[in-house]
């Protein structure tokens, strides 16, 4: 399915569920500090940064504060596997057709994924997240996203918010 069709896809799941959302049409931006600036976000640590990633031989989203880094060694002790590795760009491309950076927090029925959180994102009273474009963002509360996602919950992030003292 092409980006606009997923796009088109979180909209409409958004608005069948009845959910409230902001959409924000920004310049591209490469790192998630950059992308909270340009998205405007008005909390630290509030972006969503949606990984695609080999567990064992399976591959699954894990969203987590864009401020946080992922810990493989809790997704490993969790899913008791002794592997585990960030998709390539090949492989993201294959599973979601969509280019690393541009994924959406969203699994079935977006995209073909069981997805899990890291609690650093449900403390935030709003995630903001790339959707299938590295040029649109939607804005969502928090308690929403967890309601449509529906994702499964444990610790995978440590921190790294020395890079983040401050978006403005």
């Amino acid at each position: 399915m092409p980006a606009e069709s997923i796009y088109q896809s979180i909209l409409d799941l958004l608005n069948k569920r009845g959910v409230a959302y902001r959409e924000i049409e920004h310049e591209a931006a490469g790192k998630s500090k950059e992308v909270a600036i340009v998205r405007g976000d008005d909390e630290v640590g509030m972006g969503g940064k949606a990984l695609v990633v080999k567990v064992g031989e399976d591959f699954k989203l894990f969203v987590l504060s864009s401020v946080l880094k992922f810990d493989s060694s809790a997704v490993m002790k969790y899913f008791h596997v002794k592997k585990c590795r960030f998709a390539t760009h090949d492989e993201v491309k294959a599973l979601t057709t969509l280019v690393v950076g541009t994924i959406p927090p969203f699994g079935r029925p977006i995209l073909p994924l069981d997805v899990y959180a890291d609690p650093s994102i449900i403390g935030k009273k709003n995630i903001g997240f790339n959707a299938a474009s590295l040029t649109h963002s939607i804005v969502m509360s928090t308690a929403d996203w967890l309601k449509v996602a529906n994702p499964v919950v444990f610790k995978f992030a440590r921190d790294d918010l020395e890079s983040y003292s401050s978006l403005r």
